[in-house]
């Protein structure tokens, strides 16, 4: 499954205002909520309940926050890229710079592992991860995603 496939333009934030946590699942929430997923709170909680488990952080720069909803009839990706760095609890604690969110429906355990896997297999590549950092646009995100995948 390619990330660009699920990835709407419209979920893709270029320069996140958050400075914690909270803020960037909110932030990210409304940009997924756009397109019809569902409301923004109910994403943020879904997400924000999964964080209280272990922080998503992975350390690297790198935060997936995702989690399930029965109102979610296929998975969803969003992205956001904050310019300063969020301290997101990470696993290395360092600031997190480049967050995909993934939203699946509440019984699809293979394919939320499936898109976890992809997206984690695409941010081992130091060269995405620069590249994602430099990037100025949504559309300039999404390309550079866009052309990542087809590299799978």
């Amino acid at each position: 499954m390619k990330i660009s496939e699920i990835l709407d333009k419209d979920s893709i934030i270029d320069d996140l205002k958050s400075a914690d946590k909270q803020g960037v699942i909110n932030e990210l929430s409304q940009a997924v909520a756009k397109n019809g997923t569902a409301p923004a709170p109910e994403i943020a909680r879904v997400l924000m309940e999964r964080e209280e488990l272990g922080s998503t952080g992975i350390g690297g720069g790198i935060a997936i926050p995702h989690g399930k909803l029965n109102t979610v009839e296929s998975v969803k990706v969003g992205f956001g890229l904050s310019r300063t760095g969020v301290e997101y609890d990470s696993l290395d604690g360092k600031p997190v710079h480049i967050f995909f969110l993934l939203l699946t429906p509440e019984n699809s355990t293979g394919s939320h592992l499936k898109v976890l896997a992809q997206i984690s297999k695409l941010l081992k590549r130091e060269d995405f991860k620069l590249r994602l950092k430099s990037a100025r646009t949504a559309d300039e995100l999404y390309e550079i995603i866009r052309d990542q995948d087809e590299e799978f």
